[in-house]
């Protein structure tokens, strides 16, 4: 029996992959409990907390949302978080409400009032009938947030980690609204909490079209890695599965979503100061990530001269980008591509997610993800020399078919410096990550760091 709700949570949190802190213990510094969103009825009860988690030096707010039974529910042990004791109701059974069909409805109801309720505020964007008891199937694969289909064609995804104020992901989805955008999955709606309240509004999930038939593009891109490998003699293009295709229509599409984010929100030009504001930071998470992985360390030099190169350039047009894109963030439906999840990285602070930036770093992380699908299938110390050259002949090819669909748009031009530095920068955080997360994976990220010092110190 767990009598303090701080106790249960620090432990449910803790074993969750949406938690950023892997490593450590979560402890419990605060939870701000919202009303009731029964009111009093019948089983099960349900608010949503919003938990202050210390871990790692940091502290987050995570939002948790709760649904409470007075006796254990056997289908939802896979969801359980504790028992409690609440001051008005007795000794109550935590579960996790994202994963409790019931809870779920009293959570979405309010899209069809649009009132505030249990300190909730739910927001429309256009006509939506939305039924209280709708089917809900949770999705598996979540990283930092959790997504659940609602009915046959909506997905609500619920933001774990949490700050006051808009969520990047629901301001661009409002922004690409007015510009009729196609590269997005149309919104519907989102929730907050009570904007009015002393701590301020906290988005807590976001409601868009879902498109079932679509496909991951990482996977997609995998698929067509695996399809080349299984064949010994043949090339890239003389693949059934080819995938350069694809690739370019989706620089294509990608290229008008920045043409569209540029129309629908604040644009920027960067000059010599901002350049080399950009290349302090550049260099230093490459110090930061060079002090703990000795591999990386002995290319830090060369790679410096790829950031040294941006004082070449006069001035930079910035906008909001995506910021953290690369294959997993996009679908393939049968009409075309589309993007997904807005959040940028969603480990920095909200004011560094929205912060402009060039289109050029969104190609760089596309560019990075063709690099990984070509060497994830068979990681590069498994590979013979033959699979090793036909991976880099598909990432090659891929590279090159994505930039030739993004530059037909019209969109700003694929600065040869600019892009480097953020091939560079993204290899140097790919490092420190499988180093840390996936020490097998590392010769991935190496040997694109050792192409890129080859670059840059020629």
């Amino acid at each position: 029996m767990t009598a303090d709700l701080s106790t249960a949570l620090g432990g449910y949190i803790a074993r969750q992959r949406w938690f950023a802190g892997k490593d450590d213990t979560a402890h419990v510094r605060d939870i701000s409990r919202l009303p009731w969103l029964d009111a009093g009825g019948a089983e099960p009860h349900v608010r949503v907390e919003l938990v202050t988690v210390s871990s790692g030096g940091r502290a987050l707010v995570y939002s948790v949302p709760l649904s409470y039974y007075s006796a254990r529910r056997s289908q939802l042990e896979h969801a359980y978080v504790g028992e409690v004791e609440d001051a008005s109701r007795g000794w109550l059974h935590a579960y996790d409400a994202l994963h409790d069909r019931t809870a779920i409805g009293r959570l979405v109801r309010g899209f069809g009032a649009g009132a505030p309720d249990g300190g909730l505020v739910h927001h429309t964007v256009g006509p939506l009938d939305l039924a209280a008891d709708v089917s809900s199937l949770m999705l598996t694969g979540e990283q930092s947030n959790s997504s659940i289909v609602l009915g046959d064609d909506l997905l609500l995804k619920v933001f774990r980690k949490v700050e006051a104020g808009r969520n990047p992901d629901i301001e661009v989805h409002v922004a690409l609204a007015s510009t009729g955008s196609r590269e997005v999955a149309p919104l519907r709606g989102w929730i907050e909490s009570d904007p009015s309240a002393a701590s301020g509004g906290h988005d807590l999930a976001m409601l868009q079209d879902f498109l079932r038939t679509g496909t991951d593009g990482w996977q997609y891109a995998r698929a067509s890695v695996r399809d080349l490998l299984v064949e010994g003699d043949l090339h890239a293009d003389e693949v059934g599965g080819d995938f350069a295709g694809e690739a370019e229509r989706l620089g294509a599409t990608v290229a008008q979503l920045h043409i569209d984010l540029a129309a629908a929100m604040p644009t920027a030009q960067w000059g010599p100061a901002e350049l080399a504001e950009l290349a302090v930071r550049l260099r230093h998470r490459l110090d930061e990530a060079a002090s703990q992985v000795p591999e990386l360390a002995e290319h830090a030099d060369a790679l410096q001269r790829g950031y040294d190169d941006l004082a070449s350039l006069d001035t930079v047009p910035v906008q909001r980008v995506h910021g953290d894109l690369h294959l997993g963030q996009s679908l393939r439906a049968v009409d075309g591509w589309r993007i997904i999840d807005f959040e940028g990285e969603p480990a920095k602070p909200l004011a560094e997610r929205r912060r402009l930036d060039s289109p050029v770093r969104d190609v760089a992380g596309m560019l990075r993800s063709f690099d990984y699908a070509a060497h994830s299938v068979a990681l590069p110390e498994a590979q013979d020399h033959q699979q090793a050259h036909r991976a880099s002949e598909w990432a090659q090819r891929n590279r090159e078919a994505f930039c030739t669909g993004y530059t037909s748009r019209g969109a700003a031009p694929i600065v040869a410096t600019l892009l480097r530095a953020y091939e560079i920068d993204k290899a140097v955080y790919e490092v420190g990550y499988e180093k840390g997360n996936r020490p097998s994976w590392l010769p991935i990220p190496l040997a694109a760091i050792r192409r890129l010092a080859r670059e840059a110190a020629a």
